[in-house]
């Protein structure tokens, strides 16, 4: 798998002669898809293209509003629980996060007319959550190490483990030139982390569909989008088997550099998020028995300002250790996410409701489109061609009206593969998803949706496949709706 090439749970770029640490995995966290905020959708497995009769129709298919008939007043709450069994040199961590939020409110006008329909929509959705985390712990008896990986003559700019007494620096004996850092660590130390990663996406959507002809819709929605993103990375070395702690000078002729006990590395992404995006879609209607829709959604612009911070400790037994000099750094970069094509179909049988959609997004068409010099944007571009692919996500759904109550029963699954090319099948994401909607005097309406998602997934603290960590991930995700028809 290509990507094994590239995976680091840790940024070390700072440490180059440039300190630009943004890599493909920023554009991808901005363009993978969010699970969308509405809970009879998730609950039918966002197979909602040829839906999109409520107020989340403005994210999936702004056709689908026109069949809205009376003005709506919908809002909405969102509980998503992360956890995930890490495995890391053959020790198995178990690690969890949760996050409640206010995920939508919004309205829905119909604009009276003598004929056919003219729907407005305003609102917010909260469309993506970054709640996520990771735990390890184990023993690396190898001959590497963190520590080695950022000593180095690329370092010279940023001596980090010079200043915390890790290594020295090697210079000619003739001239004192400088030739370049060294180590004595030499691996077999126990390295354990923790990663939390939280914030979210919303979009304040305007939106509107008209009836064109009898039973078929046109709509669009411009968003303005904003949020945050923070990453907080925290990694450790221990000497725990004493290698290194019988009087060995890490730094030789300095003896505050003897007995090496630890080494602390803190790692802070901190995003600010602002831009816009735009989708369009048509669908028909024919009798109210059967739906076909398709949506397109143009590519999100984002702009990140990013604060970048690093931190880092040493310890020894011989003395109080050292602290790094913090590096902060702050820059402001455009991302620009994929096109979304979604096509969807849907059927009404008595009592039963069948949908299905399919999306398509073509990854390699993520990119840095400002923020950076031509040559950078063309070397993470080229890279982002190397790495992804084009997917086809595959979405599906039910729903059940319980005879002589307004209820509704309804299932739903979604797959999506790996957006990396060549990934085998346990890195695709599954879902399988369920919920209820009761409908009182068609005036006030609860829906609830559940979905359960798993994969796996891995990452390398540094290297290639020399200290990686391997996740089995499940997730937890309950939506409730409230909407309220006048």
């Amino acid at each position: 798998m290509k990507r094994f090439l590239y995976i680091n749970i840790f940024l070390v770029a700072f440490l180059s002669c440039t300190i630009f640490s943004q890599n493909y995995n920023d554009a991808l966290i901005l363009s993978e898809p969010g699970l969308y905020t509405s809970a009879r959708a998730l609950s039918m497995g966002n197979s909602y293209t040829a839906l999109s009769n409520d107020f989340s129709g403005v994210l999936f298919n702004p056709a689908g509003i026109g069949l809205i008939k009376k003005v709506q007043l919908a809002g909405g709450m969102n509980f998503n629980s992360f956890s995930n069994n890490t495995t890391f040199f053959n020790v198995q961590t178990n690690s969890s996060k949760n996050a409640v939020s206010l995920n939508q409110f919004g309205i829905v006008y119909p604009v009276p007319t003598l004929q056919g329909s003219w729907v407005f929509a305003i609102g917010y959705n909260r469309v993506k959550d970054f709640n996520r985390t990771l735990e390890f712990d184990g023993f690396n008896n190898a001959n590497n190490s963190m520590i080695q990986d950022l000593t180095g003559e690329y370092n010279e700019q940023v001596p980090i483990t010079n200043d915390l007494g890790l290594a020295y620096e090697i210079r000619d004996a003739n001239t004192d030139q400088y030739i370049r850092d060294t180590t004595l660590i030499d691996g077999l130390l126990n390295q354990s982390g923790r990663i939390r990663k939280q914030g979210s996406i919303g979009k304040w959507s305007f939106s509107s569909s008209i009836e064109v002809a009898k039973g078929f819709f046109i709509g669009g929605t411009l968003n303005i989008l904003s949020g945050t993103f923070k990453s907080d990375k925290d990694y450790w070395e221990d000497d725990t088997k004493n290698i290194y702690g019988t009087g060995i000078e890490l730094v030789p002729g300095d003896p505050t550099t003897r007995d090496f006990e630890t080494f602390y590395l803190n790692d802070i992404i901190d995003w600010n998020l602002s831009g816009w995006d735009a989708n369009v879609g048509i669908l028909y209607n024919w009798k109210d028995l059967f739906r076909f829709g398709a949506s397109v959604k143009f590519p999100s612009y984002f702009t990140v300002k990013e604060t970048y911070y690093v931190d880092a400790t040493s310890d020894f037994g011989v003395s109080n250790g050292y602290a790094l000099n913090p590096i902060v750094d702050k820059i402001e970069y455009g991302i620009r996410t994929p096109f979304e094509y979604s096509l969807g179909a849907s059927g009404k049988f008595s009592i039963l409701t069948l949908s299905g959609d399919v999306k398509i997004i073509d990854y390699t068409q993520m990119e840095f489109n400002k923020g950076f010099d031509s040559q950078y944007r063309i070397e993470r571009k080229r890279e982002i061609e190397d790495l992804f692919t084009t997917v086809v996500n595959f979405h599906a759904g039910a729903e059940l009206v319980i005879p002589r109550l307004p209820i509704f029963g309804r299932i739903g699954i979604m797959y999506l593969p790996s957006q990396f090319a060549g990934d085998p099948s346990e890195f695709d994401k599954k879902y399988i998803t369920g919920g209820v909607g009761v409908y009182l005097a068609e005036m006030f309406k609860i829906d609830l949706a559940y979905a359960y998602g798993w994969w796996k997934d891995f990452g390398d603290n540094y290297g290639i496949n020399v200290s990686r960590t391997f996740q089995d991930i499940n997730v937890n995700s309950f939506i409730v709706n409230f909407a309220v028809s006048l």
